[in-house]
C-alpha cells in the first residue's frame, strides 16, 4: 500500500508570520511617469526638427570662410549680421523682386484655389449628379501628377497661350496643382454639415448662394483655413515649374533665386542660409497666427 501524500502546510493561520504588504503604485505616479515619458519623447522629436533650422540660422551669421573652416565650428568666430543687409544687393539675383514675386504668386494662387474649390466642394457634397463619382476620382488622380513631370509640357502650353515668363502663368499652374487637394478637404467638411441646416435656411427664403456664403462657410471655416495653409505653403515652396517657366531673374520666386548663390566652382553659403531664413519666416508667422484653426481643421476633416 502506498502512503497517503502529506497534507499541504499553510502558514495563513493565526500564528503564522504576517506577509509583507505589496506596494502598489498609485494612479497619480503612473500618470506622472507617462507624462514625463511623453515630454521627453516630444522634446527629442522637436530637437530633430529644430536643429537643422538652428544650424541654418547660425550659419547665416557666419562668413563664407568660417562656414568652410576645418575643423568646423558650431558658433561663428565673428558674427556677421550684415549678411542680411548685403544679400539684398548681391549681383547674383535681385532678391527684393524675388520676394515680391513669391508673395504675389502664392497669395493670388491661394485666392484662386479658394474661389474655385469652395463652390465645387459644396456642390459635390450636397447634390447628386451623373458622373459624380468619376469626377471625384479624377480630382484625386490629378494629385499623382507633379509639376516636375509636366514641366516641359507646361512650358510649351504657356508659350502657346502667350503668358510664358509671367506671374499669371505660375499663378495658374500653382492653383491647378493644389486645387484637387483643396476640393477634397472642403468636400469632407461640407459633407459633415447636416442637410437640415440648408433646408431650414431655404425655408426662411435664403437662396443657394446665400446658404453657401452665410450659413455653410462659418461652419466649415476650419477646412478653409486648412486649404489656405496647404495651398499657400505649396505655392511658396514650388520650384520645378518656376525654374522652367520663369526665365527673367526678377520674376523668379525665392526658391529659384536661392540656387543662384550656388555656382559650379563656388557658393556663397552665408547668403544661402540667410535667404533660407527669410523664406521660412513668413510661413512660420502664418502657422503661428492660425495654428489653432489649422489643428481643428485637420482633426475635424479626418473624422466624420
Amino acid at each position: 500500500m502506498t502512503a497517503p501524500a502529506p497534507a499541504s502546510i499553510t502558514l495563513d493561520g493565526p500564528g503564522a508570520p504576517a506577509r509583507p504588504a505589496r506596494r502598489r503604485r498609485s494612479p497619480q505616479s503612473r500618470f506622472s511617469g507617462r507624462v514625463v515619458g511623453r515630454m521627453i519623447a516630444g522634446l527629442v522629436i522637436a530637437l530633430v526638427f529644430v536643429i537643422p533650422y538652428l544650424i541654418m540660422l547660425i550659419g547665416s551669421f557666419k562668413s563664407r570662410d568660417n562656414i568652410l573652416a576645418v575643423p568646423p565650428t558650431y558658433l561663428p568666430s565673428t558674427w556677421h549680421p550684415e549678411n542680411y543687409i548685403t544679400m539684398w544687393s548681391t549681383p547674383e539675383t535681385p532678391l527684393p523682386e524675388n520676394l515680391i514675386s513669391t508673395i504675389v504668386i502664392s497669395v493670388f494662387a491661394t485666392a484662386l484655389v479658394l474661389l474655385v474649390c469652395v463652390p465645387a466642394a459644396y456642390y459635390t457634397a450636397r447634390f447628386r449628379f451623373l458622373g459624380r463619382g468619376v469626377f471625384l476620382f479624377l480630382v484625386i488622380v490629378t494629385q499623382m501628377l507633379q509639376p516636375t513631370v509636366l514641366a516641359t509640357g507646361l512650358f510649351k502650353e504657356m508659350v502657346a497661350i502667350g503668358i510664358n515668363d509671367t506671374w499669371l502663368a505660375m499663378i495658374l499652374i500653382n492653383a491647378a496643382f493644389n486645387l484637387a487637394f483643396a476640393i477634397w478637404i472642403m468636400h469632407n467638411f461640407f459633407a459633415g454639415v447636416p442637410k437640415e441646416i440648408d433646408e431650414a435656411a431655404q425655408l426662411d427664403g435664403a437662396g443657394k448662394w446665400t446658404v453657401l456664403f452665410r450659413v455653410q462657410l462659418p461652419l466649415v471655416w476650419p477646412g478653409i483655413v486648412t486649404a489656405i495653409i496647404y495651398t499657400f505653403v505649396a505655392s511658396w515652396n514650388e520650384f520645378a515649374a518656376s525654374l522652367v517657366i520663369l526665365s527673367t531673374d526678377a520674376n523668379q520666386p525665392l526658391s529659384v533665386a536661392l540656387t543662384k548663390f550656388v555656382g559650379q566652382y563656388d557658393a556663397a553659403w552665408q547668403y544661402v542660409f540667410a535667404v533660407s531664413v527669410v523664406a521660412v519666416i513668413p510661413v512660420v508667422i502664418l502657422f503661428m497666427l492660425i495654428e489653432k484653426r489649422l489643428v481643428g481643421g485637420l482633426t475635424q476633416g479626418s473624422v466624420k
